[in-house]
């Protein structure tokens, strides 16, 4: 089966309206003589808190890249650290997408001072309140068999549990509508999620940005770190969070695409609805993003309100048509800004790619072939 497949990205803000396309990636390479930055990060180190700062970019990224550093900078003070860091990120940093994240910031601060929140108990991290006691026990374990514990793996690299507690799926929604009447009756245009969907918000825009950057690191990462490692799980440091909307009147389904993240959270949060099946079709590179799809990597699955699936970006999906009622789902994209920069120097992504991973396989059984028939033609035997 032979699948043309459309990169889901985000909408780039055009001002007065703004828009959002994560907490700003920065492009990461090593710089001549001073500042460079190590190959393999220090796994032992304990980055600093980059919270509260008044940054261009993700507080999550600079304690990502501080890993990174030269040993002689990790004993100095989280200042010079910084100084370091940041004079790295603009080096490389092309000054359009720094005006780009400065008018976003811009955007997200006018709305956030005249929006008036519904539920203010959404804004920070509740963990027991917002999660289901078995995904708490897991993420508290932080253990791989406590992870399967709760975990089904339909297809290989596709997990689901359960995640959501019913009433924080019930505040959140409504806590969307209210922003939603607000857009309506203030006449406030703005940037819908990515380039496919035509109905939801961006919750980073209207204050949740905190909460969700809490989500990714503190129980996303834990996970991904275990099972999403050769896709950059262990240092994501950005994040693009959204809901979709789809049913009457909304969007209908969602074409056959991939995500412009590394790792991808999609959560059901209601509400009544039929159909909308999300398929997976196997994990693709760039280069064989639209290659044939094997009967191993076929799966549909049926949305559950509360109930994660959690993915690589590029994991290969769609979601067919809602046929009735009215369903909304929270995206959390998580994105890793070091595995972006190794990733521009790889020809071979057999690690996670199904397709390269066929590619080398048929290449091993080539030369064996070949080698056991150069070893028969010595022997003077004939070859099979």
């Amino acid at each position: 089966m032979s699948l043309e497949v459309t990169r889901k990205e985000n909408q780039q803000p055009t001002p007065p309206t703004g828009g959002h396309n994560g907490n700003g990636m920065a492009v990461l390479q090593s710089m001549a003589t001073t500042h460079r930055l190590r190959l393999n990060p220090n796994t032992e180190h304990k980055p600093e808190s980059y919270e509260g700062l008044h940054l261009e970019f993700s507080p999550l990224l600079f304690s990502s890249l501080e890993r990174y550093l030269p040993p002689p900078m990790l004993s100095l003070s989280r200042d010079s650290k910084l100084h370091y860091m940041r004079d790295i990120i603009l080096r490389y940093s092309p000054e359009g997408e720094r005006t780009r994240v400065h008018k976003q910031r811009e955007y997200r601060q006018k709305i956030i001072s005249h929006y008036q929140p519904l539920h203010r108990e959404l804004y920070a991290m509740h963990a027991s309140n917002f999660f289901a006691p078995s995904f708490l026990k897991a993420i508290n374990e932080n253990k791989e068999e406590s992870f399967r514990s709760i975990m089904a793996e339909p297809t290989q690299g596709v997990f689901t549990f359960e995640m959501l507690q019913p009433h924080f799926c019930e505040l959140l929604l409504s806590e969307v509508e209210n922003f939603e009447k607000w857009v309506h009756e203030t006449k406030f245009r703005i940037m819908r999620p990515n380039t496919m969907n035509k109905f939801g918000a961006v919750l980073d825009d209207f204050g949740l940005e905190t909460m969700l950057g809490k989500l990714m690191e503190d129980f996303i990462r834990p996970i991904s770190r275990v099972f999403f490692s050769d896709v950059g799980g262990s240092t994501l440091d950005s994040h693009h969070g959204f809901v979709v909307e789809y049913g009457i009147n909304r969007d209908v389904e969602l074409g056959f695409h991939v995500d412009d993240s590394e790792v991808t959270l999609n959560v059901c949060l209601g509400k009544q609805f039929s159909g909308g099946d999300l398929f997976f079709r196997g994990v693709r590179c760039d280069k064989h993003v639209n290659t044939e799809t094997q009967s191993d990597e076929i799966l549909d699955y049926s949305h559950v309100p509360g109930r994660a699936v959690l993915h690589r970006g590029r994991h290969r999906h769609g979601a067919r048509a809602t046929t009735s009622g009215h369903r909304v789902n929270l995206l959390l994209w998580c994105r890793s800004s070091v595995f972006r920069e190794l990733r521009k120097y790889q020809k071979d992504f057999s690690s996670w790619c199904g397709e390269c991973q066929r590619e080398k396989k048929e290449r091993q059984r080539v030369s064996i072939a070949a080698t056991k028939q150069e070893l028969l033609k010595r022997e003077g035997k004939p070859a099979s």
